[in-house]
């Protein structure tokens, strides 16, 4: 869920085109159809304990941004959900452009609140004053295999140069549980081609039990949303140099949030 550089076809403008709407296709009466499965999974199936949500402004534009992991993107789903129950706020994530191959699950990602990943549209989101999440990792961090759960990839240095430009604050937000619901223990790359992914994900139990397999655990999650950044912008010449750093003091401001959660986690199913 990285911010991409180039626009894909599918941007801002176009999407408007429908008076009324909105811009990117959120429909509120989905979302709200299928919020109480959310709410369940986070309320009962993963039992997420979620601290620092006042951190997340009550209104204006934020970019949230945290760690990646899980093999499917549950852990956003759990962000959203928890800004939402805590904040009152409608989060929209951002989502990489390979679901656009994928036209079940990319219309469904817009209905509830997804944008497709480019530089142009996270731009208008937070023009518009929304909250946007996005995972600097990518698809490195789902990728990630079970050995090196908790590890953050290096992160596109995108998210930076928005904060930075638009004056957005970043909020870090660390999440611990994700990573043991599908323990990632292979990639089949040239399957996942083939089905318009970049992977597919082989894990203990799946696809060997088929799609009992590919029922997460019901690990215990934590999550902490931590103080707001405010990335000052720089000369324009060292704009790309700043966003570069920048990108890395978040991961490591967000790696030391992940780890001190993980170090007081006791056990993965319990807390």
């Amino acid at each position: 869920m990285g911010v991409s550089q180039t626009a894909s076809p599918t941007t801002f403008a176009t999407a408007a085109a429908t008076p009324g709407a909105d811009p990117f296709g959120l429909d509120r009466e989905v979302r709200e159809l299928v919020a109480p499965a959310f709410r369940f999974l986070h309320d009962r199936y993963w039992r997420v304990e979620a601290t620092g949500a006042e951190h997340v402004p009550a209104e204006g534009p934020v970019l949230l941004v945290a760690n990646h992991s899980g093999a499917l993107p549950f852990d956003g789903a759990m962000i959203v959900a928890a800004v939402e129950i805590r904040r009152g706020r409608t989060v929209r994530f951002l989502y990489d452009r390979f679901v656009e191959t994928l036209p079940p699950l990319d219309s469904f990602y817009r209905k509830v609140g997804g944008v497709v990943a480019t530089r142009e549209n996270a731009q208008e989101l937070l023009r518009l004053g929304e909250p946007v999440l996005l995972f600097p990792e990518g698809i490195s961090g789902v990728a990630k295999p079970f050995s090196e759960r908790y590890r953050l990839r290096p992160f596109s240095p995108g998210f930076a140069r928005l904060s930075m430009a638009l004056d957005v604050p970043v909020v870090p937000v660390a999440v611990v549980g994700a990573e043991e619901i599908y323990p990632l223990v292979g990639r089949a790359e040239g399957v996942g081609k083939a089905l318009g992914m970049p992977y597919l994900p082989i894990t203990p139990f799946f696809p060997l039990l088929g799609l009992l397999g590919a029922l997460p655990l019901p690990t215990k999650w934590f999550m902490r949303f931590g103080r707001p950044v405010r990335l000052a912008a720089g000369a324009e010449e060292s704009a790309y140099l700043r966003a570069r750093n920048e990108a890395v003091r978040i991961r490591r401001r967000l790696q030391a949030m992940v780890t001190r959660l993980k170090s007081r986690r006791r056990s993965v199913f319990f807390g």
